[in-house]
Parts: C-alpha cells; structure tokens; sequence
C-alpha cells in the first residue's frame, strides 16, 4: 500500500509517497482502508518543524481520517470488518479528564497517522460513523470538530440557548464551531480579514460580522453586539496578537478557549483582567473519543454537513497542503484518498 512520508522539518516539499509492505495485525489491531483524509492548521506546523513535539524519523502525517474496516486481528470486539469508521486524534484518550498517559501519543505528530492507503489502528482509537456520513464529511471531525466541541460544550462553563460564541477567522476549527454553535441555538460572531468569507460565514447563521482588517479593535465590536455583556465562549486561534482582545471580548464568567497560535504564542496576559470578572483562560487539546461520538451523534441528529472547501485527490497531497497554506480555504481542505 502507498503512503506519504515526511520528517518534520522538511517542509511541505519533504512530503514523499512511498511503498509500504501490509504487516500482521496484532492483538486489537484493525486494518482500515482510508477513504478520506482532512488537513488540519497543525499539519502544516508539523511539515516545517514547529509543532509540541519532534521525532528523528519519517512519520505518516495528518490526525483525521476516515476510511473502511478490512481486517481485525485476535481479540477485537468492538469493531467488524465491513464498519465505517472515523480514527481518534489521541488512540490512548477514550474518555474522561485529560492526562500526560492519555495524550502521550497523537496521529500523524510523534506516530504514524492517517496519509496512506490503509491504516493500522487499536480497536480503542475508531468511531463508527453512521451510513448516511459520507468519508470526507467524517474526516472533517476528530481534530477540528473535536476541538470546536471541546471548547464550546465540555470546557467551558455550561452554554445555554441564546448564548453568544466569538470565532476567530474562517479555519476548519472556526467554521465547524459556528455550525456547532447555530445548530445548538447559540449565537455566533465570526471575525475575518475577507468580507467575502464573511459573507459565507453569514450564510451559515453567524448573527454578526467582523472584519479585523478593518476594524482593529474588534473588541469593541464584540461588546457593541452583545450589548456590552461580551461573549460567553471565545475560540482563541490566533495567539499572542489576539488573545487579550478575546479576553477583553469575553462576558463576566465566561471562558476563552486557547487553542492554537497563528501568531505565535507568548504574549502578556494581566490577571487583573481575569480576576474582576471571574473570566477563565481554558487549553484545549482536541478532546477524547468520547467527545469525537458525541459530535457524531450530534452532526447526524441535527444534519450538520461539515463545510468542505475543496477535495483534493490522493496524488496531490503537496497541493492540498499548499492550498492549506496559502490560508484562501474557507473550512476544510480534504483528500480524497481511495
């Protein structure tokens, strides 16, 4: 079977597909021949080097993935050739609280992930994903649907009907938030450097617009929404450029969901400003494969179809990831892979 190859730090042209022999499945082991591959903002921090964590070797890229079960070895139960199965960002992480032991590893990080042909996986690591599902929609889940969840359903404080969510830009995270948050009844705002974005994003129920280009301090429009109270969740993407105008756009209780950097992180964050107003700063690391059914369940019971900018086939990985790149996507870039 084919699969691509890349050493951090090589970059995207380091990305190289290679012949891979098929091995015997151990115990719990399941063979799964993926379908779909979705790329996520951390794939490309991983092709040049600069994500949590290193390794000396090639490795397989890309955490989200879905595909179909070909083949169990001895002692698996939970899964049968023939099922439709979406793989979990964090295999060790099935549910409850977070621990170094759960996240020790992650697909396509410091092991192998989800870019090949066929994929070998524990029985733990994979959610059944309903017929009605298609492989490109599920690949769009475990990272970024996770992620969305995570922040705006597990921790935070609890949401209600009618709360309001800030998303920041138009991402794969961004946008799977908005359509979590408008198919709960949450109200959403949506910042972006592109009125046309926005406009999408419009279309998919986001209440207010910001554009940050043209309107630098977004905070003040987030207040002037929400009519001074501010928002209950915050998506934090953006890092140390953002992350005290998300602070200054929270409401009094609320939670800013620190998930990733696009512009580095670091930064000074006053705990005054936290402190008066009982505002709480919540990392979120993707989430469990408890999470990942949940969003599942929750996309088929409300008929969410994750948005997906464009699909790229199998030979055109590099291309896929410089589309990624080049930040023109509007939710999620994907490979169609078999």
């Amino acid at each position: 079977m084919r699969a691509y190859q890349i050493l951090p730090g090589d970059g995207i042209d380091g990305l190289q597909c290679v012949d891979f022999p098929h091995r015997e499945l151990g115990n719990g082991e399941v063979r799964i021949r993926v379908h779909a591959v979705s790329l996520n903002y951390r794939d490309l921090m991983v092709a040049s080097g600069n994500y949590l964590v290193t390794v000396d070797d090639p490795i397989i890229p890309c955490s989200d993935g879905a595909g179909e079960v070909v083949a169990t070895g001895p002692g698996v139960t939970r899964v049968q050739p023939g099922d439709r199965v979406a793989a979990s960002f964090f295999p060790y992480w099935q549910d409850g609280p977070t621990s170094p032991d759960k996240v020790r590893h992650a697909l396509g990080g410091d092991v192998d992930g989800m870019l090949a042909e066929e994929v070998v996986l524990d029985e733990d690591a994979l959610v059944r994903i309903p017929d009605a599902m298609s492989f490109v929609d599920a690949a769009t889940l475990p990272c970024a649907g996770v992620t969305a969840w995570n922040a705006i359903f597990e921790s935070s404080n609890a949401v209600r009907p009618g709360d309001t969510v800030l998303l920041l830009g138009t991402g794969g995270v961004s946008i799977l938030g908005l359509q979590l948050a408008r198919a709960a009844g949450l109200n959403a705002i949506i910042t972006s450097s592109s009125d046309t974005k926005l406009q999408r994003a419009r279309e998919l129920g986001a209440r207010h617009l910001i554009n940050y280009r043209t309107t630098p301090e977004w905070q003040e429009e987030v207040l002037r929404a929400t009519d001074g109270a501010g928002a209950q969740v915050v998506l934090e993407v953006g890092g140390q450029g953002t992350v005290n105008r998300s602070i200054a756009s929270t409401a009094m209780g609320g939670s800013i969901a620190i998930i990733g950097g696009v512009s580095g992180f670091g930064g000074e964050v006053n705990p005054a400003t936290l402190l008066a107003t009982a505002k709480r700063l919540v990392g979120v690391y993707v989430g469990s494969r408890a999470m990942l059914e949940k969003v599942v369940r929750f996309a088929e019971a409300t008929g969410l179809q994750p948005v997906v900018d464009r699909v790229f086939t199998f030979d055109q990985a590099r291309e896929a990831y410089r589309h990624m790149e080049s930040g023109s996507h509007f939710g999620k870039v994907v490979i169609a892979v078999t």
